[in-house]
């Protein structure tokens, strides 16, 4: 069993760390939020550190999962940050979904102290984590990639290494990108289907059966046609990843008019109060619309 370091117990990461702790690890945790590490404490095996530095003390593996890049910098880089303390041989994974140009940032500056970095970013929702079911993307090393797999496998359901730094980053950018295009296609399906006097809970059921099928239509029609949002993936953390994904778009020369329209639907939906529904809300405005 590995000593680990979980840098940031929010939606995502408190059970990650659970996980850790659970298939034996020896975990030592670290929250911005103190009382939110200790009542992980209260319920996993582990320990609770006061700095990200103190976490990643003799860590052999230090994780993260924090907000964006600046939250990423601050507690690898800034004052009391995991990167003054890890020692040489040990691997950095961070989980958080932030830019490309951030993890190449932070693997070049970990290579200059003698230890690794992965970017892994994670799909799968609050849901996934809790189950241990998650999709990793990981941009880094081959060899550190396997040598970190086994400990990704304790919350995973597929991970794969994409490329060098960066690459899970830009993996990510390729899944949200998906998912809104998607959300936004069922919302106007469900849309045209109560409108057009249809059983739209009868279509579902009809068309998840063929090419139409998705996780989106499977898992959020119900909650969309009952008007529930009250859960999951939050419209302003979406509209978060879609600026890092413009921002990637701009350097590579990518044209996303679909998500620039769909993100600036997702700007109604803050608009109307939903910055914490789940992204799949997109169907509120329509409704609204009418």
């Amino acid at each position: 069993m590995a000593r680990i370091a979980f840098i940031g117990l929010g939606a995502m990461g408190y059970p990650m760390a659970g996980h850790l702790a659970s298939k034996g690890h020896e975990v030592v945790v670290y929250n911005r939020t103190l009382a939110t590490a200790q009542r992980w404490q209260q319920e996993y095996p582990g320990e609770v550190a006061q700095t990200p530095a103190h976490a990643a003390l003799n860590a052999e593996f230090v994780m993260c999962c924090v907000g964006n890049d600046d939250d990423l910098r601050a507690v690898t880089l800034g004052t009391d940050g995991a990167f003054i303390s890890m020692s040489a041989g040990s691997v950095f994974i961070d989980h958080t979904t932030a830019s490309a140009q951030v993890a190449k940032q932070l693997a070049a500056e970990a290579k200059v102290r003698g230890f690794a970095f992965l970017d892994a970013p994670v799909s799968g929702g609050q849901a996934g984590a809790q189950n241990g079911v998650l999709t990793i993307m990981v941009g880094g090393e081959q060899h550190v990639y396997e040598r970190v797999e086994p400990i990704l496998q304790c919350y995973a359901r597929m991970q794969r290494l994409m490329g060098e730094a960066g690459s899970g980053q830009l993996t990510k950018m390729v899944n949200q990108i998906c998912i809104g295009g998607l959300l936004q296609g069922l919302s106007e399906a469900l849309h045209f289907a109560q409108s057009a006097g249809l059983d739209a809970e009868a279509a579902m059921q009809v068309i998840s059966k063929g090419a139409a099928q998705s996780w989106q239509l499977e898992n959020r029609h119900q909650t969309m046609l009952a008007g529930e949002f009250d859960f999951g993936f939050a419209v302003e953390w979406m509209r978060k990843d879609f600026a890092i994904v413009f921002d990637e778009a701009r350097r590579n020369g990518a044209s996303l008019p679909v998500t620039a329209l769909v993100d600036q639907f997702y700007a109604d939906v803050e608009a109307m109060g939903g910055a914490r529904w789940d992204t799949s809300s997109l169907i509120a405005r329509l409704k609204v619309n009418t």
